[in-house]
């Protein structure tokens, strides 16, 4: 260990050495360069952003090749950085030429590149996270490219380590795998997103064998990037038997149930018993339109905006109703009553022919058909039946409608809806109570 004489002679040798070169020729030489590179970069980027068209401003959405020159207009924003680094670089040879040392003009081109990193990823990064991972990860990284000292600094890192058998783990491991895990397995999701919408995108396709592809292209794509994570890492491939053991033993314990989510999943696929947009009735009541087909589960979204999340599992092992799979064609009812002075005849005839000129009404496979239910406390049940093109929630109010259409009918016939009626008699020879009272005097 130092002592306190020792370091403070290392302090005055080191401040001797600052101030010989702050007073040295060729430091002011190099500060000069530094200053009149910066200044002309400075001068010509300005000048090429007056005189350049294309750098000018940008050019109309209806130019032929409008998205090419608009991208070479946001470069402009790199420009002032790039053109600084050029002539640093031309500083560079001139300070070697003229006073033969240049470490200080190689620190501010270090800096300008690094600038240019910085610019390029506020210009062309739009995504928050991303963004933020390059600000904070990859300038770090740069600066210590640039500057010589990544050697060092990696090397100190892979030195702090814990072994444990013939395993041993870093830091520099750690954040290696990090770094690289984060970015490929975030390509490999932009990837599925593009891969996904452009499958969905084919016209010779039915909806099943989409998701089918795409579900498959998923698991595919991931597959590869997980191996290539290995290959970046430095990992044995022949390390994944041993991986391949442990997950067999955890799939028999704990991750069964996601196994089975899974595979479940693999096979709604196949056999295509529901597809995306099919409207789907659990066994336990939960019901909704199929908008998306997980790894893991389904998503069954209703009427009134909320998802339920289903495991796939829930389609193998228990009944479900698909409303929609073949046939979008639904027969529904409405119930009504009438008085018992109504002509029934007569009511079956008018409600079935003004249900039957609703625009959602089908015709086929019935026309509507009003039906005598039975005699009730108040009145005459009876239900209409009729058929209808889709599911009755949303834009499609098919009983609602129809309700009204009946009561316009009975309305317009001066046909009587009956009401509960209740009858009260008040019997006047009804036996009296007497209540005999004692006189004061008789107490």
């Amino acid at each position: 260990m130092l002592s306190i004489e020792e370091l403070k002679a290392t302090g005055l040798e080191l401040l001797d050495k600052i101030a010989g070169w702050a007073t040295s020729p060729q430091f002011y030489a190099q500060v000069g360069a530094i200053a009149i590179a910066v200044l002309v970069a400075r001068i010509v980027a300005a000048q090429l952003r007056k005189r350049v068209a294309l750098l000018r401003e940008p050019v109309a959405d209806d130019h032929k090749f409008a998205r090419w020159l608009n991208f070479a207009h946001s470069l402009r924003d790199l420009l002032f950085p790039v053109v600084a680094v050029l002539f640093l670089a031309i500083a560079i040879q001139i300070c070697l030429a003229a006073v033969g040392s240049a470490w200080l003009v190689r620190i501010a081109q270090s800096v300008g590149v690094v600038g240019v990193l910085y610019a390029a990823i506020n210009r062309f990064i739009t995504h928050s996270l991303v963004r933020a991972a390059a600000i904070y990860v990859g300038i770090p990284i740069a600066t210590l490219q640039v500057f010589g000292w990544w050697d060092e600094t990696s090397a100190f890192l892979d030195g702090v380590s814990l072994e444990v058998g013939n395993i041993r783990i870093s830091l520099y491991f750690l954040a290696k795998a990090a770094v690289f895990g984060g970015l490929l397995f975030w390509l490999g999701r932009m990837s599925t997103t593009a891969g996904q919408r452009a499958i969905r995108n084919q016209k010779d396709l039915d909806k099943a064998t989409k998701e089918l592809f795409a579900k498959l292209f998923e698991i595919v794509l991931f597959i590869i990037v997980f191996i290539l994570l290995l290959q970046i890492l430095g990992l044995d491939l022949t390390a994944l038997t041993v991986f391949g053991g442990a997950l067999g033993v955890g799939l028999g314990f704990g991750l069964q149930q996601i196994a089975s989510n899974f595979i479940s999943g693999i096979i709604i696929l196949l056999e295509r018993s529901l597809g995306v947009g099919d409207y789907i009735e659990m066994e336990d009541g939960k019901a909704g339109i199929l908008k998306e087909l997980n790894m893991r589960s389904s998503t069954l979204e209703t009427f009134d905006g909320k998802e339920i999340m289903v495991p796939n599992e829930k389609f193998i092992t228990t009944s479900f109703i698909n409303w929609t799979r073949d046939d979008p064609r639904q027969r529904f009812e409405v119930e009504f009553s009438v008085a018992y002075e109504s002509d029934i005849h007569e009511v079956i005839r008018l409600v079935s022919e003004a249900v039957s000129k609703h625009k959602s009404v089908l015709s086929d496979p019935e026309p509507p058909d009003t039906e005598l239910r039975g005699f009730g406390d108040s009145g005459v049940n009876l239900a209409v039946e009729f058929w209808s093109k889709g599911l009755d929630d949303g834009k499609n109010k098919f009983t609602a409608d129809i309700l009204l259409v009946v009561w316009d009918t009975l309305k317009a016939n001066n046909i009587s809806i009956p009401f509960p009626q209740r009858e009260v008699r008040v019997l006047d020879d009804a036996p009296k109570l007497a209540i005999k009272r004692k006189k004061p005097d008789e107490a």
